[in-house]
């Protein structure tokens, strides 16, 4: 699954890449992806690795040039990596804390966000056109994979082993493509979801806020700052190419248009210099909501990003659950494409990320009521009990350093499941670190294993307890076998053997003498002793092989316009 046998796009006499967005659309392809922002883009750069015909199409003619989503985390840049995004690809700002200040009690709280985790800054600021560009400039490496831009959805049929979907095209007129899967990353409006019938549950604050994005302010930050005034509560954060923004909630009474005038986005930024020499890229009222849809999937259709979920803006992880989506969707819909796994293997797609988004949600809506209370005493009342708790070392650990937010660790879904006795947690990711194979080469551990299922010897040469008929159902199933040795342990150079330069895994996460098998979004599968290896891939790899329960599909119309 790493790579397709498929060759690379070339590029035309006039330097131009194949496969751009100008050629027609197909007729048939692996999966359509309707929504080309970044969760869209990513999945289709996941997927075109994986080697499938890929139809992604959105009904924007170009970007969308306001900036919107603003972080991203170690997570989520981790992801982006899967998706061939490297260092330097698009700029970043990395946000080293999180300051919250009380106009009565100063500093009453602060998350740490300085340095680096699995290989990438804790928190970045980041311009979010920039992103899409990327992302959609990297789609033109693949000749199987086509862009419908100015392309809208009209229409879905469901039949047993496919989806006919109708297309409007615009002036080249309705468009008929046929594919085997369907992938909903278009919005929060998504006409996808609306198409399937699913629920769209939840809750809308209450609460208008103006944000406000400008360009060259005099007296910038280099930070994150909520200033918690109960009067006006504001966010106020640095972003890449000299921009920062801000975040002002409205009071009773007052309109959008006051707020969006001009005199008043003067008073607002006055604390921060005069107006008249920044640049004011994007101003707009908008209402938070918290809302997810009841299951991730209906038949071969499926919905990411804002399309199935939306999060409160207080813990920056609105864009980077929709990232999951794409790793934890993408690699499933390829294994069962290719063959080498059966259709049930999907179900786990809405088991593992419906209670992880939930309970990220719940942690936005719980870190809005107590950064941003409305009431004068209950805001003095909690910001003083947070000021006070940062003299408990635990408890100041426990906010500061963020063990306050969900693990991406999975409590049912496709792994195996127990605990070996090691410090791997199955169903969570595996760590990533910096590793030197035998002829000196260095890359992060990620790019190492590859977008496919391996099994991972760490100390010991996994392969050596195998039986030939396992190890050649891990190479049917496109997995690969790559050994991870402590730092200055003997390396086969015959064998994918990698150095471990910082000790991210010898001694940090892994026993001396362990095997893993790791999925292809980087999720613990499987782990155990290295002379258990048979056993520990022969049961992750049945996994994939369950046979496929009967399929309930909807073979009628579930759809003519929005």
């Amino acid at each position: 699954m790493e790579t397709s046998a498929r060759p690379p796009a070339m590029a035309d006499g006039n330097g131009v890449p194949a496969g751009l967005p100008q050629g027609p659309l197909p007729a048939a392809v692996d999966i359509l992806i309707v929504g080309c922002g970044p969760v869209g883009a990513t999945i289709a750069n996941l997927l075109a690795v994986y080697g499938l015909h890929v139809l992604v199409i959105d009904k924007a003619a170009d970007i969308f040039m306001a900036p919107r989503a603003i972080a991203l985390d170690n997570e989520a840049l981790r992801i982006l990596q899967l998706a061939g995004v490297e260092e330097g690809d698009f700029e970043k700002v990395a946000i080293s804390q999180v300051r919250m200040r009380s106009p009565w009690l100063g500093e009453f709280g602060r998350i740490n966000t300085l340095g680096a985790l699995d290989g990438h800054p804790k928190l970045v600021t980041f311009y979010q056109p920039e992103l899409e560009r990327c992302l959609r400039a990297k789609l033109r490496q693949f000749d199987w994979v086509h862009v419908g831009l100015g392309v809208s959805l009209s229409g879905l049929v469901e039949h047993e082993d496919h989806v006919m979907a109708s297309l409007d095209a615009g002036p080249a007129g309705a468009h008929c493509v046929r594919a085997k899967y369907v992938v909903g990353a278009d919005g929060a409006s998504s006409l996808v979801r609306q198409l399937i019938g699913q629920d769209f549950t939840g809750k809308t604050f209450n609460e208008d806020w103006l944000i406000v994005d400008a360009r060259h302010v005099p007296r910038p930050i280099d930070h994150v700052e909520f200033i918690c005034d109960h009067r006006r509560p504001v966010p106020h954060m640095t972003a890449p190419g000299g921009r920062e923004r801000w975040e002002f909630m409205l009071r009773p009474g007052e309109t959008r248009e006051e707020m969006e005038s001009d005199a008043r986005i003067r008073d607002l930024l006055a604390p921060w210099g005069d107006v008249d020499q920044m640049v004011i890229e994007r101003k707009a009222v908008y209402r938070f909501h918290a809302r997810t849809v009841s299951a991730f999937s209906k038949g071969r259709v499926f919905l990411a990003g804002d399309a199935a979920h939306i999060t409160p803006p207080f813990v920056g992880q609105g864009l980077v659950a929709g990232l999951r989506d794409a790793a934890n969707l993408s690699w499933k819909l390829a294994m069962v494409i290719h063959g080498h796994a059966t259709p049930q293997i999907l179900d786990t797609y809405n088991q593992e990320r419906g209670p992880h988004v939930r309970a990220m949600i719940r942690l936005a809506k719980f870190m809005g009521k107590l950064v941003m209370p409305r009431n004068a005493a209950v805001a003095f009342f909690t910001h003083g009990v947070m000021r006070m708790a940062r003299l408990v070392p635990k408890a100041r650990i426990y906010f500061e350093e963020m063990h306050i937010k969900p693990a991406n660790a999975c409590r049912r879904g496709l792994f195996v499941k127990g605990r070996s006795g090691s410090r791997l947690v199955r169903g969570a990711v595996l760590p990533q670190g910096w590793v030197r194979s035998a002829a000196g080469a260095q890359c992060l551990s990620d790019d190492a294993l590859g977008n496919r299922l391996v099994l991972v010897g760490f100390g010991v040469d996994a392969a050596a307890t195998l039986k030939a008929s396992t190890k050649a159902a891990l190479f049917a199933a496109g997995g690969a076998i790559v050994n991870i040795s402590h730092r200055g342990q003997q390396l086969d150079a015959r064998a994918s053997a990698w150095e471990d330069l910082h000790g991210t895994f010898l001694p940090g996460a892994v026993r001396y003498g362990w095997v893993a098998v790791v999925r292809p979004d980087k999720t613990v599968m499987n782990d155990g002793p290295a002379v258990d290896a048979n056993r520990i891939l022969q049961e992750s790899l049945m996994l994939l092989r369950k046979p496929a329960r009967t399929r309930q599909t909807a073979a009628e119309s579930v759809a003519s316009s929005a």
